[in-house]
């Protein structure tokens, strides 16, 4: 087990991982290191939701959050598990690079917006007491926190989940379900997502009335619909509308595409890709729009997102005794010893009222052995009434912090 001091300093220093890591037929061209690392998010963002997209209903989710958690998995695989693991992940800069983009991002997260909002990343890694861990990931922010997995499952996921209840303000609740892990279960590793800010502009009360939402099937449901006029970032684009909304302080913004058809949805969940979502946030401007959009509050998973993850092209990182992360604990496949990852859990809550929108996001990585737009309109109106989708971000960056769709505002699953 002195595999798993290697793994950890390779947290610390990641020279030693990207010498081991993928073959450079996994890497993908890029421009400078910070965009590069900012498109890769939010292609991961939205190859994971395309993934996701075919389950009915809403849908939310933290895809950094997902990615934070396997990039601290992927410190530890070898070979073609590694391989497999930064092309699912779009990493197209060294795990160095990677590492260090990361832990910059979570800081300017952290500490941006001067009190103006509340946002906080969080890692940690629990370990099976007894093993020869070392108690620091740089990188991350994370420490290694000791738990027993061989003679108290059931308490270890208590311990865990009350880290993540507690990182999220109590709004990620049994991240890891009962039964998740087990006996066999060596390393977790945790990343918690949370974000709460108001509107630059809040909406007034006085103006949200009662009104249909039309539903995917061509049904209706009473939705409250908030309303203001005001100055936002506006896109008339072929097929959709996009506002940008901004959160006080300007740093964070709610990006919503809305379809203009009322069954347009899929059309535009098949347009989506990385670039695509540049060029409309490219090409916005700044006028003034009339918005209606609904109160909504969602409550997304827990979710086991592992087959998603391995159609995006990792599966050997699932498969017992194939799987190699002897960078963590040094047994190789098929060794009896050698690590798997059996599931990444995930689990996320956001609600948006007239003052603002509160989100939350948690990821647990458990590892067990064995266009060109058209002009708009003068005053455009932008009625949210119909399933549409919608990503918080950072405005500086691009990143993608948590994204969703509505295809309900009533219900809250």
């Amino acid at each position: 087990m002195a595999g798993l001091g290697v793994w950890f300093r390779g947290l610390l220093n990641t020279k030693e991982n990207a010498d081991s890591g993928a073959s450079p037929a996994h890497v993908r061209p890029r421009t400078s290191e910070r965009s590069s690392f900012d498109e890769d998010n939010n292609d991961f963002a939205l190859a994971t939701y395309g993934q996701l997209r075919q389950e009915p209903g809403n849908i939310f989710l933290s895809p950094f959050s997902i990615r934070i958690a396997l990039a601290m998995t992927l410190a530890g695989a070898r070979g073609e598990t590694a391989a497999q693991m930064r092309e699912a992940l779009r990493i197209s800069s060294s795990d160095e690079m990677l590492h260090v983009a990361i832990a910059k991002t979570i800081q300017q997260l952290n500490d941006a917006g001067a009190g103006t909002y509340e946002m906080a990343v969080a890692n940690s890694l629990w370990g099976q007491s007894g093993d020869p861990f070392q108690p620091e990931a740089r990188h991350y922010g994370g420490g290694m926190n000791l738990v027993d997995f061989r003679r108290g499952a059931e308490t270890a996921r208590r311990t865990i989940n009350r880290w993540v209840e507690d990182k999220t303000k109590q709004r990620i609740q049994e991240l890891i379900p009962s039964g998740g892990v087990n006996g066999f279960t060596r390393l977790v590793l945790a990343n918690a997502v949370y974000f709460k800010g108001m509107w630059a502009s809040p909406f007034d009360k006085e103006a949200t009335h009662h009104a249909p939402f039309y539903v995917d099937g061509g049904g209706q449901v009473e939705a409250s619909l908030m309303h203001q006029t005001k100055e936002v970032r506006y896109l008339q684009a072929k097929g959709y509308q996009a506002v940008d909304i901004a959160y006080r302080g300007g740093d964070l913004s709610m990006l919503v595409l809305l379809p203009d058809r009322q069954d347009g949805l899929r059309d535009l969940e098949d347009q989506l890709t990385e670039r695509a979502l540049r060029d409309c946030t490219a090409q916005m401007e700044t006028r003034k729009a009339k918005l209606f959009l609904p109160r909504f509050k969602i409550t997304w998973g827990t979710t086991d997102v592992s087959s998603q993850l391995t159609a995006l092209g990792m599966p050997l990182a699932f498969r017992p005794l194939e799987a190699d992360f002897s960078g963590m604990n040094g047994h190789e496949p098929p060794h009896v010893d050698s690590l798997f990852i059996s599931a990444v859990f995930h689990k996320a809550f956001v609600e948006v009222n007239e003052k603002g929108t509160e989100a939350a996001a948690a990821t647990a990585v458990a590892m067990t052995y064995g266009a060109r737009s058209s002009p708009p309109p003068k005053i455009p109106l932008f009625r949210a009434d119909h399933p549409f989708l919608f990503a918080i971000r950072d405005r500086r960056s691009g990143t993608i912090v948590f994204f969703g769709r509505i295809s309900d505002p009533t219900q809250e699953h």
